[in-house]
């Protein structure tokens, strides 16, 4: 058999022990006297966690507000709690309670607190919570990464690093205020324990995902769980740490649950309950063909997700092909969860983005493993020189690989935020003009209304309207679903039974304004007529454009050159259209009575 080195990385801490068991016919991986390879190059952790958190806060001043849930149901709550008015959904009346204001209030504590020390505006506020998420990405990115490498191989923990960075999925997912990012956060801190040895860590950090973020990520928890009690057979020791879970976290949330809804809450149980064992709940939002995410998973990880999904299958055909054994924990186990992951959300009919952003760092792990065995089996196949590590002449896999990918991840990151920044650059220059005597005329004290018909779900949140005096109220449109309402006054708000709604997503006519209540509105000029949806921009007599900002007609642009940038050839594919802020012409005199 040709002589390869089949060595994956050198162990943390200088530990020099076998990272692939082989039969007695390839060398071994230990670094002997007289040996003259060298083990591949990783960076150093502090340096990987300045390189992704620079990425990180990039996306946090880039990225998008991709879901209306993400306003809605976090930001929107998150803004009562703090300046006492929001918007509230039908999850946050106590009738239902399947949201906890405790994951709220641990995003709206350090923002709180900067709040309290220094003066600044809400949009500021905005920006500050996604750099605090960006940092603690980064952080834990950087704890998964350390993991993969004593587990997988330096190899395999670089490419995953790669990955990570540059994905169009991690850029989008990483700051977003949603559950599902929180539960991502976790999934890392709980995969890179458990490679490292750190169950205690792994157990926490999966408890803390299924409690505070999203009881469904509990799923990712099973094979950890399998490896404790039927592979190691800790159960007192499993036990344990699950009891101090449950007390710290909760027990807290329980508790603060009760002082905002006035009645015992677990938030968890009831998500479980509604989406599980109610007719509706896991198909009355979000229906999608078997194709949805299969079509999401190439557009945010391209390459990668390929080779994520054929890992396994990839895996034990080089491990049979080479004689290879299995380390201390089976391959299989530890490439499990993101199969699990699959085959229960991809079967369901509710499907979203946001619901895959859970294993996006198992998808990147995957791929850089899918590559690694790749490189093993090209080693073999290959005559190479005796006592080479398997990396020194295929190196030129990982990198054209990585290459394609980040020519198609930035691609995508720059269609994304072309096509779809405009709403909040719109919200941006309506701040702007409030500060404008010339353009804003009404008086500091009086309250003004910005409207929004179609566009009610881009809204991204009142972080971005100019004060509390200023209100979103919503038009009619041709959209026949049930919005969310703004929370009551008073100490006792969050537990007030809100009238006029429900959970089976029926239309709420109490919810719409009358246009003449408008001061400001904001629209996309799609220049079509509907009943409901007017083009308000075409409007003259009463409506006049303050600002304008491109926005992609996806009806109308190339399928391929809307969802990947290419220079020079997207924009004769691609068309755009305005996403306008209009202000009414309307005379103060006909105006003036007509407030909220």
């Amino acid at each position: 058999m040709r002589a390869c080195n089949m060595s994956a990385a050198m162990k943390q801490r200088g530990s020099k022990k076998k990272d692939l068991k082989t039969d007695k016919s390839l060398p071994s991986d230990n670094k002997s006297e007289g040996s003259h390879y060298e083990f591949p190059w990783t960076p150093k952790g502090y340096t990987g966690f300045k390189i992704l958190l620079s990425a990180r806060l990039c996306a946090a001043v880039w990225n998008i507000v991709g879901d209306c849930d993400e306003t809605y149901n976090y930001w929107e709550p998150m803004h009562f709690l703090m300046f006492g008015k929001g918007f509230q959904t039908w999850e946050y009346s106590p009738k239902y309670a399947i949201r906890s204001y405790a994951y709220l209030w641990i995003h709206a504590l350090p923002i709180s607190l900067y709040k309290t020390l220094f003066s600044t505006n809400k949009i500021m506020l905005f920006y500050i919570l996604r750099c605090v998420l960006a940092f603690v990405c980064a952080g834990c990115e950087i704890y998964f990464y350390k993991g993969v490498c004593k587990q997988f191989g330096a190899n395999t923990g670089r490419i995953t690093l790669a990955v990570l960075l540059i994905s169009a999925g991690m850029f989008i997912s990483s700051t977003a205020f949603l559950p599902s990012s929180f539960c991502m956060y976790m999934t890392m801190l709980s995969m890179g324990a458990w490679f490292l040895g750190h169950l205690h860590v792994a157990i926490l950090s999966t408890a803390a995902s299924t409690i505070l973020g999203w009881p469904f990520a509990g799923i990712l928890g099973a094979p950890l769980a399998a490896d404790i009690l039927l592979r190691r057979r800790a159960l007192g020791y499993f036990i344990k740490w699950c009891l101090v879970a449950l007390v710290l976290f909760l027990v807290p949330s329980m508790h603060i649950d009760f002082h905002y809804y006035g009645k015992l809450v677990i938030a968890p149980l009831n998500i479980v309950l509604y989406n599980v064992f109610t007719d509706h709940g896991p198909d009355l939002y979000g229906v999608e063909p078997f194709s949805f995410y299969f079509l999401n998973g190439f557009l945010n990880f391209n390459v990668m997700f390929v080779l994520a999904l054929v890992s396994l299958p990839l895996v034990y055909f080089v491990k049979f092909l080479l004689k290879l054994e299995d380390k201390e924990k089976p391959v299989w186990l530890l490439l499990l969860p993101m199969y699990l992951w699959m085959l229960i959300f991809f079967t369901r009919p509710h499907k979203e983005e946001r619901f895959l952003f859970p294993i996006y760092p198992l998808l990147a792990l995957q791929g850089a493993v899918s590559i690694d065995y790749l490189q093993k089996l090209c080693c073999y196949l290959l005559p190479r020189q005796k006592g080479s590590h398997y990396t020194d002449k295929t190196n030129w896999i990982p990198v054209c690989l990585c290459v394609l990918f980040s020519a198609l991840s930035f691609s995508r990151i720059i269609a994304v935020y072309q096509g779809y920044h405009a709403p909040l650059d719109i919200y941006v220059e309506l701040n702007k003009i409030s500060a404008d005597p010339k353009i804003h005329t009404l008086p500091p004290e009086k309250s003004v209304n910005v409207c929004v018909g179609k566009e009610w779900y881009r809204f991204p949140s009142n972080f971005f309207l100019p004060g509390n005096n200023w209100n979103l109220l919503f038009l009619r449109s041709e959209f026949r679903g049930q919005l969310p309402k703004p929370y009551s006054s008073g100490e006792d708000a969050t537990r007030i039974l809100p009238s006029d709604m429900n959970d089976l997503n029926k239309e709420e006519m109490s919810r719409y304004s009358n246009i003449t209540r408008c001061h400001y509105l904001i629209d996309l000029d799609t220049q079509t007529d509907t009943k409901y949806e007017p083009n308000y921009s075409a409007n003259t007599e009463d409506w006049t454009i303050l600002h304008s900002v491109p926005f992609l007609d996806a009806s109308r642009s190339h399928r391929i050159l809307r969802a990947f940038y290419i220079p020079f050839i997207s924009g004769r594919y691609c068309t755009y259209i305005n996403y306008n802020l209009l202000k009414t012409t309307r005379t103060r005199k006909n105006t003036a009575h007509r407030n909220i």
